[in-house]
């Protein structure tokens, strides 16, 4: 072998050695097989990028007409749970969708630093799939003084792009009709995380449609996914944004996905027993069982919404997959940046308060308009009203049952169904009060 050729060989191992480091770089190995699995899940973080809003009258406007969420702090909250997860560095953060208010540009390209400043400095692999409000939106909105004003969308292809080192550069296999894709941080689990929004309609109805569903050629590349695992006795976690089960007798439409008896079939007949969602913004568990195949469904309350939680669940090779639910902990990551706010050093308390809050003001003004109450009725039904929805978003109705139903409130709201102009309240109301006992926070799966 000549010397010159000696060279040539260690200038190509060289270049081959830059390309395989450059391929992994934030990316820890191929967890062993027969090791134990910890792994993050968040949900609809809804995130607002600093640079399309001056904090004006718009955007305050924009913070307070929602459902809940805490627009204005979820700088704040991503930074705390970034915190949390450098703490306790879990393997995994899943990230089910949702991750902008309203698909904004600047919104997902300022996401993306965050979790790549995380993924950096914990080693904790991190995996997203898009929701219906990332991709396409409409409604992409900047705020400036009293006005809001266009700000660019983006589109599948962006969307892969931006989040690439987020699962997608990753993946082992990748849907073609979709951004779904399947990962395998483990030998032992994978992660069937599947893009099941209907973005594509958005320009033609001009809003984000709410809706979602899984094409026949994405169920058959799913089929094929679970076939060589299978082979391999390998457990899949199957990660979406919409949900496959009703999680409310009242809020289900455009929540389930269209052709979630299809899915259904489609999980069961493939041993997808384990499926994580969003979208519906509470914490809830349910799960199915046909031809003696049970079918469990999580999904996860918002993170930016009391009680600021998300999902741990953690895969031992023995005993199987135990989930729960903790709560970022703003409070801690706030004293230990020296932060001086006092919002910020009680930030659980004052979450809840603002929750609550927002629920009483809005059925306080819808009872007010009907003129059908006193004051000490009003307060007493949006008072019940409150407590209950706090306690649904936590996944905890269970606890207060008896106390609501023996309330004022509640034999008011039974009353409320004689007024049309109540009914879609009262529905609300009758759906969030648990038929059993069940818990929605903790799960164990063999």
């Amino acid at each position: 072998m000549t010397i010159r050729y000696q060279k040539k060989l260690i200038f190509l191992f060289f270049i081959m050695s830059i390309l395989v480091t450059g391929c992994s770089i934030g990316k820890s190995k191929v967890i062993e097989s027969g090791k134990t699995l910890s792994m993050y899940i968040a949900t609809d973080i809804h995130y607002l990028a600093d640079s399309i809003h001056d904090n004006g009258k718009a955007y305050q406007n924009f913070s307070l007409l929602g459902d809940g969420r805490m627009v204005q702090y979820v700088d704040d909250i991503v930074n705390a749970f970034g915190y949390d997860i450098k703490i306790n560095k879990p393997d995994i953060l899943i990230l089910s969708g949702d991750l902008t208010t309203n698909g904004e540009k600047a919104s997902h390209l300022k996401l993306a630093e965050k979790l790549e400043e995380i993924e950096k400095s914990t080693g904790t692999r991190i995996y997203v799939i898009p929701g219906n409000h990332d991709i396409d939106n409409p409604w992409a909105r900047g705020f400036q003084g009293t006005e809001r004003y266009k700000t660019p969308s983006v589109n599948a292809s962006e969307f892969e792009k931006i989040y690439k080192d987020f699962g997608y550069d990753e993946a082992i296999s990748k849907d073609k009709d979709s951004l779904s894709y399947l990962a395998a941080p483990s030998k032992d689990v994978r992660l069937l995380m599947l893009d099941t929004c209907e973005y594509q309609l958005n320009p033609k109805t001009g809003t984000p449609v709410t809706n979602g569903e899984i094409r026949e050629s994405t169920l058959e590349w799913i089929r094929k996914c679970c076939k060589e695992a299978q082979e391999k006795n390998i457990r899949i976690v199957t990660v979406m944004h919409h949900n496959l089960y009703d999680h409310s007798p009242r809020i289900h439409y455009g929540f389930t996905l269209d052709n979630s008896e299809e899915v259904e079939k489609v999980f069961r007949e493939n041993n997808l027993d384990l499926v994580l969602s969003g979208h519906v913004h509470i914490q809830d568990i349910k799960s199915k069982e046909e031809s003696g195949k049970r079918i469990y469904e999580i999904t996860t309350a918002s993170l930016i919404m009391y009680p600021i939680q998300y999902g741990v669940l953690k895969y031992n090779p023995v005993t199987g997959f135990d989930y729960s639910t903790s709560q970022v902990d703003v409070d801690t990551w706030a004293r230990e940046k020296g932060i001086e706010d006092n919002t910020l050093m009680d930030f659980m308390s004052y979450s809840k308060l603002f929750l609550a809050d927002n629920t009483y003001r809005k059925v306080y003004t819808a009872l007010t308009k009907t003129g059908l109450y006193t004051e000490d009725e009003k307060e007493a039904m949006a008072e019940t009203m409150s407590l209950l929805n706090v306690n649904y978003l936590k996944g905890t109705t269970g606890s207060i049952k008896d106390a609501i139903v023996c309330s004022k409130g509640y034999k008011l709201w039974i009353k409320a169904g004689e007024t049309e102009d109540l009914e879609h309240l009262r529905s609300y109301f009758l759906s969030m009060i648990p038929s059993n006992d069940t818990t929605n926070n903790s799960l164990h799966i063999n």
